[in-house]
């Protein structure tokens, strides 16, 4: 029954909606806890370590090696494996230093590496694994071989994680290797939010404007200071619209600043509790790639801004930067773009939760208008977002091409008053 109102109701007036997810669930959006995995990591490091510390003592048969060697053994590999771990960390704060100054103070792709905390968590483990060792080995003579033998594993496995972070490191200050991660992450979020061939026609992919809220049975206000909106926590929401026979409309988008009295969300039909639908708002400090279709093309548009800045001058790093940017509207073009709604569904079909999500013209904005409000004095700039159009155009569907005909006939203006040897893309 609530199907069949909602289809008939304020909320599902105009045209259809798209699903998020296979079988319309919120299962592709779910909230990551990288916070609480990494918690756990460090937590199961520590318990194994414990554990071996404990029983590889015990052992009575096999071979034997003089307690006061394998403890002098141990302590040299804890020592160094902490010392030799010590200084990659150190050198790491200088690394995200750096990406921050020269690409954007918003890329964090190396400081949110998992790579981080789970050599961190192993190198955690040898050193709880050796104090734990010398300590159960006490007053022995002699210990079994596999207590040293394990330590020397340890620490060499360590070793090359290290290592491996290190170059992980390394690669975040190379311009190509951010450029292509950017493009990577914005890419899979678009096949989520924007799976390609979402848009069969232009009926399905006209924009779907949010129900009114004088429609809605209550409203949900945003209480306390001013927050960012990092995700949703989509799941549970759509559980406990579920057990209020409900719909919930999110007011907010991803990454939208909520201020103390703001419109959180419009809940219609049925009832959610308040605190259900504020505990799905997710905030924090900054922005994150999960659920942010923009956030990519913020984050290269800023490498791209940049670059073209008077104290850096690197216009070949603009024109690198939108490269990818042209790499994420093709992919948008091709799904259901132009819906500014999206839509999520229980395991029954019925929807549950409608967000508001950036549109195309909201793309285009953030990832391109900025660059060509710099680009006229850039001639190899102007060239490329030249070229960046016309690729678009070549693959966008007729509504779609309106917004991308009216840069590309300023484009041609501008680059039309430059003489003909500046208006070719060269780098």
């Amino acid at each position: 029954m609530l199907a069949r109102s909602m289809r008939s109701s304020p909320v599902m007036s105009g045209p259809p909606m798209t699903t998020v997810g296979p079988g319309h669930s919120a299962e592709r959006v779910v909230r990551p806890r990288r916070a609480l995995r990494a918690g756990i990591t460090h937590a199961v490091a520590v318990g194994v370590a414990v554990v071996l510390g404990i029983l590889l003592p015990a052992i009575d048969g096999g071979s034997r090696v003089a307690a006061d060697r394998a403890v002098a053994v141990l302590n040299v590999l804890g020592v160094g494996v902490l010392s030799v771990t010590t200084l990659i960390f150190s050198l790491m704060f200088l690394v995200v230093q750096w990406a921050a100054g020269n690409f954007s103070h918003r890329l964090a792709l190396f400081r949110s590496d998992p790579m981080v905390w789970r050599v961190f968590a192993f190198v955690l483990g040898v050193l709880v694994y050796s104090v734990t060792a010398v300590l159960a080995i006490g007053s022995r003579a002699t210990v079994s071989v596999a207590v040293p033998i394990a330590a020397l594993a340890m620490a060499a496995v360590a070793f090359v994680l290290v290592r491996r972070l290190q170059l992980v490191a390394l690669r975040s200050i190379q311009l190509s290797h951010v450029l292509d991660e950017l493009r990577d992450r914005g890419l899979h979020v678009l096949d989520v939010y924007c799976p390609p061939g979402g848009a069969p026609d232009a009926r399905e992919s006209a924009p779907g404007a949010l129900p009114p809220p004088e429609s809605a049975t209550a409203s949900v206000s945003w209480r306390g200071t001013s927050a960012l909106v990092e995700q949703f926590n989509l799941v549970p929401l759509v559980a406990a619209a579920q057990r209020g026979d409900a719909a919930v409309v999110l007011r907010v988008k991803v990454g939208d600043i909520l201020y103390h009295g703001d419109a959180v969300a419009d809940v219609h039909h049925g009832t959610v509790p308040e605190a259900e639908v504020l505990k799905a708002v997710v905030v924090g400090p900054e922005r994150t790639f999960h659920q942010d279709p923009v956030l990519a093309f913020r984050l290269l548009s800023d490498i791209g801004l940049r670059a073209l800045s008077s104290a850096i001058n690197d216009p070949a790093t603009a024109v690198q930067a939108l490269d990818a940017i042209e790499d994420l509207l093709r992919h948008a073009a091709a799904g259901p773009i132009a819906q500014k709604t999206r839509s999520i569904t229980d395991a029954s079909g019925t929807v549950r939760v409608i967000l508001p999500v950036a549109d195309w013209e909201g793309l285009l904005r953030v990832g391109l208008d900025d660059i060509l409000a710099i680009a006229p004095g850039m001639p190899m700039v102007l060239a490329r977002c030249r070229k960046l159009l016309v690729g678009v155009l070549s693959v966008a569907p007729g509504h779609l091409r309106s917004a991308l005909e009216e840069r590309l006939a300023w484009t041609e203006q501008q680059l039309t008053a430059r003489p003909p040897f500046m208006r070719d893309d060269v780098r």
